[in-house]
């Protein structure tokens, strides 16, 4: 699919750029004002003056939109009103319900792996013949580490193979 296709702007998007587009077309038409004749002048006039009523008629005949149920107080997340159903009010807080349940998951996850490896580093010291002073050596992991590469370790599978 190609993702370069052009989207439909948002109302909201075309009303800004409307208005942008008239912002600038008021502003060049100010600026050459003055070198206009009176009655280019007038008829600009009454052409503004009718343009206004007709943008005020039109703000007036459009339906209530999502903004002016925001400013009544009610919220759009939760429904907002008596009218709402519940299980549309429930469906709101399903996000939040397996955010909640994601988040358990990762720590029991987290905490079975701790405990995995806590019970593998002490089957790693109960299986392998280690010298007393290994037990209080800061490097002990690194010296169970190289002892499984030991060709001299009998708990080595390979080192069997490598004096045959």
């Amino acid at each position: 699919m190609n993702k370069n296709l052009p989207t439909t702007p948002l109302p909201q998007e075309l009303d800004a750029r409307m208005a942008r587009f008239g912002l600038r077309v008021a502003a060049g038409l100010t600026e050459r004002s003055d070198s206009l004749s009176g009655d280019i002048q007038e008829r600009l006039r009454f052409a503004r003056e009718q343009a206004l009523a007709k943008a005020i008629a039109a703000r007036a005949a459009q339906p209530v939109t999502a903004t002016t149920v925001q400013a009544t107080g009610g919220t759009l997340a939760l429904g907002g009103g008596e009218r709402t159903p519940r299980w549309l009010k429930a469906a709101a807080l399903l996000p939040i319900a397996l955010l909640v349940g994601g988040l358990l998951l990762i720590q029991h996850s987290q905490w079975y792996e701790q405990i995995r490896s806590a019970a593998e580093l002490d089957t790693d010291l109960l299986s392998k013949p280690l010298p007393p002073a290994a037990y209080s050596d800061p490097g002990f992991r690194e010296y169970l580490n190289e002892n499984q590469a030991d060709p001299s370790n009998p708990s080595d599978p390979n080192a069997e193979e490598s004096k045959e």
